[in-house]
């Protein structure tokens, strides 16, 4: 068989990070940059480290953000009206996932204007040209979006989100500098952590895993398991650290690996109730663990082991199981991850609906458990 490995083209990594931006910029001769970000990063100054940055180096740039939590099809539209207004010809992603995801949209219509309905990017869409280029720069250690082939847009009409996955879209340049993500709050941090190990474990056991991605990915629940709850409760600089490169190596890994279920009904969820994405993830996530667990062979040995479980290599299949669900199940509760989706105002009403949403997703086909709309109601209604 053959495999794939599709990364970004340059990455840089440690604080101060940022300062790289202009040499990229005039290394690929960009005349002028939509800067992509949100109103909040705006106000509390994190913009204001990277645009200081370019009026320094007299670089041209214009402001986009027009973002929400949960980006919409009308804020991406809006953002290709302004990159071809301002005429950019490349962005600065500045945030998190909403952030990132808009501004890979917007890259993708603005050089491919047959999909602008947004819609009919769902899926793997069959785009022919490159994005605009985008240097991201994360503020969270969570989505990895900087290096991901992978967006999510909110069609809030229809009370869903679409998944796009299309190698067009990865961002030229990745700054992930952990003095951005600093500044991050407790409930942030864990939620964008958790979804981090989401992406890890996810791509770890998916069905397109292979050796190559599981050194990214196995590498990735490591480094978070023994560094969220210290970046989360005692914002330690050296486990912000450790997170920023989790979250890279677990999206360079399931990128190229595939993801399951529990994003697909943490985007179904995530698209009738709006809730964050990262936090949603983290509820679902040991209740997926164990509906796959007698799918993924010896993996969850790995997992419970990389996790700090001690022991591994003298249980059984069902201990190991066991301890891999338990110390995901244990980080959360540590964090102040809800138990249950209930606790996230998910009604039992709306599981037929949310069950339907999650089979249409991309993620379930990498799903290592092959799922059926009944099954996954039935996890669903569990998770109550």
């Amino acid at each position: 068989m053959i495999q794939r490995m599709l990364l970004n083209e340059t990455s840089y990594f440690g604080p101060g990070a940022i300062e790289k931006i202009p040499d990229e910029v005039r290394e690929h001769c960009w005349q002028k940059a939509l800067i992509v970000t949100d109103r909040d990063l705006i106000r509390l100054g994190v913009a204001a480290r990277v645009t200081h940055i370019l009026d320094e180096n007299k670089i041209k740039y214009s402001l986009f953000d027009d973002i929400h939590q949960n980006p919409s099809i009308e804020n991406v539209q809006h953002g290709v009206q302004t990159y071809h207004f301002v005429k950019a010809d490349c962005m600065i992603a500045i945030g998190g996932g909403s952030v990132m995801d808009t501004a890979k949209a917007i890259g993708i219509i603005a050089n491919n204007p047959d999909y602008d309905d947004v819609l009919s990017l769902e899926g793997r869409p069959l785009t022919l040209n490159q994005a605009v280029p985008i240097v991201a720069v994360p503020t969270t250690a969570g989505t990895a979006a900087e290096v991901t082939t992978s967006y999510t847009i909110t069609d809030v009409k229809n009370r869903r989100k679409i998944v796009c996955n299309d190698p067009h879209n990865i961002p030229v340049v990745a700054i992930v500098d952990p003095d951005m993500m600093a500044g991050m709050p407790k409930d942030l941090t864990v939620a964008t952590g958790m979804d981090a190990l989401t992406h890890a474990i996810e791509g770890y056991i998916s069905k397109g895993a292979w050796p190559m991605s599981d050194i990214f990915t196995l590498k990735a629940v490591e480094l978070i398991g023994r560094s969220l709850r210290k970046a989360a409760l005692e914002n330690d600089p050296e486990a912000r650290s450790s997170m920023a490169l989790g979250q890279h190596l677990a999206g360079m890994g399931y990128s190229n690996a595939g993801r399951g279920v529990v994003h697909s009904l943490a985007h179904a969820v995530g698209g009738v109730y709006g809730t964050s994405h990262g936090l949603t993830n983290g509820v679902i996530l040991p209740w997926a663990m164990e509906f796959n667990a007698e799918c993924t062979g010896e993996k969850y040995r790995d997992i419970a082991k990389a996790m700090g479980v001690h022991g591994t290599a003298n249980m059984s299949p069902e201990e190991y199981r066991r301890a891999a669900v338990d110390a995901v199940r244990q980080l959360g509760a540590d964090l102040g991850v809800p138990a249950n989706l209930g606790a996230l105002g998910v009604k039992a009403e709306d599981v037929p609906f949310l069950a339907q949403q999650a089979m249409s997703d991309v993620c379930t086909a990498d799903n290592p458990r092959e799922a059926s709309q009944a099954e996954l109601e039935e996890l669903l209604k569990a998770m109550l």
